[in-house]
């Protein structure tokens, strides 16, 4: 059995083997390994007696579970009207500047991936953004660059 077999085998022992245990698998997955691979997928279909489709479909309609690897630092920039109202596009470009990717890419490095997400929840104190699991609100392209700086340092 391979690394994915048996880790998808002991979450199926944990949260069971029904169509409901698919989200809390997904969930501890993205939890340890930060995605989840194609081999993953296809593994969970298996334990859990699922199309290869079904899985795919659901971890792929939901924006907080990758498909693809990222990086160790996933950076979430909201993307809603309100902040893009707020100046969105100027942080975009400060932080692909600073980092040398564009959205959707991820660092040679695998230290940082930039991506642009539906509401954070945070636009009333916008443009919103998401390292992880730490919110930041209220940016300005400078402030955005002092942020990722701190992280480079990590």
């Amino acid at each position: 059995m391979s690394n994915s077999e048996n880790f998808v085998k002991e979450l199926a022992d944990k949260h069971g083997r029904s169509r409901e245990s698919l989200m809390p698998i997904l969930q501890e997955i993205i939890d340890v390994r930060r995605y989840v691979s194609d081999e993953t997928m296809v593994n969970i279909a298996k334990e859990l007696d699922l199309s290869a489709a079904d899985v795919y479909g659901t971890a792929s309609f939901y924006t907080f579970i990758e498909t693809k690897e990222v990086g160790q630092f996933v950076i979430r920039l909201c993307k809603t009207i309100v902040c893009d109202m707020k100046g969105k596009d100027a942080i975009i470009h400060a932080l692909e500047d600073t980092l040398k990717i564009k959205v959707g890419e991820t660092t040679p490095d695998k230290r940082f991936t930039l991506l642009t997400t539906n509401c954070l929840g945070w636009c009333h104190k916008g443009p919103a953004m998401l390292i992880n699991d730490d919110v930041y609100t209220e940016l300005t392209p400078g402030r955005a660059i002092e942020i990722i700086e701190s992280y480079m340092q990590k």
